[in-house]
């Protein structure tokens, strides 16, 4: 499944996902059950937050028995990483171009 830029970021973009996927990260596989103890939301509200955590690419699912458990899958975040290094080295070449302009100025 390919999953665009567009779609991780509207998915992270809702606080209560965002927390969701944070504490996947931090806490390793975990249960609807468990997630939901710790969300301040309801059970249906949580599984419809993971069901777009999984759209997005985000959280993978396994099943066991009558519960699903949920992990957190890193490498989905390689597209927010690349576009973080690309705006990084934008900005950088803009503020070494104006430091430059202005050192121009100063002289």
């Amino acid at each position: 499944m390919t999953t665009t830029r567009d779609e991780i970021f509207r998915s992270l973009a809702d606080p209560t996902r965002r927390a969701i996927f944070e504490r996947l990260c931090r806490e390793g596989e975990r249960t609807v059950s468990v997630l939901t103890a710790g969300a301040g939301v309801s059970q249906p509200v949580v599984s419809k937050h993971l069901a777009s955590l999984k759209r997005a690419g985000l959280v993978r699912d396994r099943h066991e028995g009558r519960q699903t458990h949920y992990r957190a899958d890193y490498a989905a975040l390689a597209p927010l990483a690349d576009w973080t290094q690309e705006m990084t080295s934008f900005w950088e070449k803009k503020f070494d171009a104006l430091e430059n302009l202005l050192n121009r100025m100063d002289q």
